[in-house]
């Protein structure tokens, strides 16, 4: 194997004096304002674990000794070989050990390695400020690494108090020396707006040359800026070029997104067969959207033949991770008994979870069973509620009002939209602070 890069121009992965030749290299880089890229530390770690005999020589002996007598470079090298374990029995204390005695040094990547077993807990307990210390330590030097690392640690608030503008000015630093994670997240905080007034320009700016580096988060970031039109012009088939380089190195919400552009025909030929392949890719990484679409395709015979049974299954699988039309699909699976015993008590259970989460079709049916006492004790405050809140959501529920009404006393009226009520507002409050979370 040979590595090229900027800074490292050639690199065997058996020639020990060329991997310290990159170290000094990157480390002159780092002096200069260059900075080191993540590809670059994690591509001497991969070498030194595809390293195999070298352990026993006498080159190992003589740059052990060389670390002893304070020979900051060989100490990160020792420091490196014991984190791999491969030269040496695995040991994360003796790396954290060596580490240290370069990072005390001012050594710039044994700071951000050393700041990366705190923030893990290897070797040491872990301890998010210590982490921050090394790795401000590092970013001061212009290591990118630590500079990407540092501003996740201010975008999630460990070991700092959260703070996104804090955040974004190092993941920028890190983004403009070429760090492909620090150009993703950068890109996503200019989308929402986290630190930075929100610019999708600036975004897809920013996901574009994550992108091209292969990132697969920001390949999925900016095919859904092409997808719905934010700061490009609309265009499926750049979607779909971005969704698919995901897809294949199996990205699994990039999988479901390509696999619903064959099933719409948006950007691609409509291809049922394509589309559920990459649907079923997704759903067995566990994506509860493809899972969903999966079932719903063998439920409709869309690129395969009609299976209620296999449907069930999907629709299962999506309903138990909370995917509300899924659970609504398998409410009404259970309550028609298609492929599956009729259970009007199982149809209740997942209609219910899927009204609770807003699905209007799944409150209409819900009230109708109310009010019918299906699966349910009879129930005409219930059965008013989900009327009234399926019509809040748009469900023409006109003529069940009224049916419902004349069967009910003011007091049983007004206490059902009280309910309703209720259920609004918490939903809203709900929604308020997921907004406010944070994600990526």
């Amino acid at each position: 194997m040979r590595v090229v890069d900027g800074s490292c121009r050639t690199l065997d992965e058996h020639n020990s004096d060329a991997l310290f030749y990159c170290a000094e290299m990157m480390r002159q880089n780092q002096k200069e304002g260059n900075g080191m890229s993540k590809t670059i530390f994690v591509t001497i770690v991969i070498l030194l674990v595809s390293m195999s005999a070298y352990g026993e020589s006498e080159e190992f002996r003589k740059k052990l000794a060389e670390a002893e007598s304070g020979n900051a470079n060989a100490q990160l090298y020792i420091g490196w070989m014991y984190e791999a374990g491969r030269v040496v029995p695995q040991n994360y204390k003796e790396a954290v050990k060596w580490f240290t005695k370069a990072a005390e040094q001012g050594d710039a990547l044994a700071q951000s390695s050393l700041g990366r077993m705190y923030e893990a807990g290897r070797g040491v307990p872990q301890n998010y400020k210590e982490a921050i210390k090394w790795f401000t330590k590092a970013s001061e030097q212009g290591d990118a690494f630590a500079q990407n690392n540092l501003g996740l640690m201010y975008y999630e608030g460990k070991g700092v108090t959260q703070d996104y503008k804090e955040g974004f000015k190092w993941y920028k630093l890190a983004a403009e020396q070429g760090d492909a994670l620090a150009q993703s997240q950068l890109g996503f905080m200019y989308e929402k707006g986290k630190g930075v007034p929100q610019n999708h320009k600036e975004a897809v700016k920013w996901f574009t040359k994550a992108a091209e580096q292969g990132n697969t988060k920001a390949q999925l970031f900016l095919g859904g800026m092409y997808d719905f039109g934010q700061g490009v012009p609309q265009n499926h088939k750049k979607a779909v070029k971005w969704y698919r380089k995901a897809a294949e190195q199996g990205h699994a919400k990039a999988q479901y997104f390509l696999g619903l552009m064959y099933e719409t025909g948006q950007g691609v030929p409509q291809n049922y067969k394509e589309a559920i392949k990459w649907h079923r890719k997704a759903a067995e990484q566990g994506d509860h959207s493809a899972q969903f679409h999966v079932g719903n395709m063998y439920n409709h015979g869309q690129g395969v033949p009609q299976d209620y049974k296999e449907a069930v299954k999907w629709y299962h699988k999506a309903a138990e991770q909370g995917h509300a039309k899924a659970q609504y699909f398998l409410g009404l699976m259970y309550e028609t008994g298609r492929s599956v015993p009729q259970d009007y008590k199982e149809a209740v259970k997942w209609v219910t979870k899927a009204a609770e989460q807003g699905n209007t079709k799944a409150q209409y049916l819900l009230s109708m069973m109310y009010g019918t006492g299906q699966g349910v004790i009879e129930d005409y405050i219930e059965a008013y509620k989900w009327t009234l809140l399926a019509g809040m959501n748009g469900y023409d529920v006109s003529e069940n009002k009224e049916v419902f009404k004349m069967q009910m006393t003011s007091f049983q009226i007004a206490e059902a939209q009280r309910l309703a009520k209720e259920f609004t507002e918490k939903k809203e409050r709900v929604a308020d602070q997921s907004n406010s979370g944070r994600q990526f």
